[in-house]
């Protein structure tokens, strides 16, 4: 069977969001902002057979999303990512909670569905940023 350009190297259908992701990781490993060319001949060297088009499309789909930043190189971009992995988690975070009806009962179900552990961590690092905000005032 031949491998289609949203397949992996065994032939297998990628699973959604899963280019979008080996994109990111391509572009977080290298530092510094890729063209497509670049970008596709990377997640080549991992044994995929992507269009130049494709990577053409989610880059810009990931430009409209905020994830990543684009400056024009004569007639292209090149793209780098506005932020590191745990950044962009939480942007994509806090653009799911701004589109919610009720903020607070989102929160109250996430906080009330932690395990101890995470809930702990939270309200650590909640009380770390009460700290500092009050350093600054």
């Amino acid at each position: 069977m031949a491998q289609g350009r949203d397949s992996d190297r065994n032939g297998a259908r990628r699973g959604p969001g899963e280019l979008e992701q080996a994109i990111l990781a391509v572009l977080w490993e290298a530092g510094a902002a890729l063209s497509p060319g670049e970008v596709r001949d990377r997640l080549d060297d991992d044994g995929g057979e992507l269009s130049y088009s494709t990577v053409v499309t989610i880059l810009s789909r990931l430009h409209e999303k905020g994830a990543l930043a684009r400056h024009r190189d004569g007639r292209s971009f090149r793209y780098a990512p506005v932020d590191d992995e745990a950044g962009l988690a939480a942007r994509r975070l806090s653009a799911l909670l701004d589109r919610q009806h009720d903020r607070e009962a989102v929160l109250s179900r996430f906080v009330a569905d932690l395990s101890d552990r995470d809930e702990e961590l939270l309200r650590r690092l909640l009380g770390q940023q009460t700290r500092e905000n009050k350093s600054e005032v």
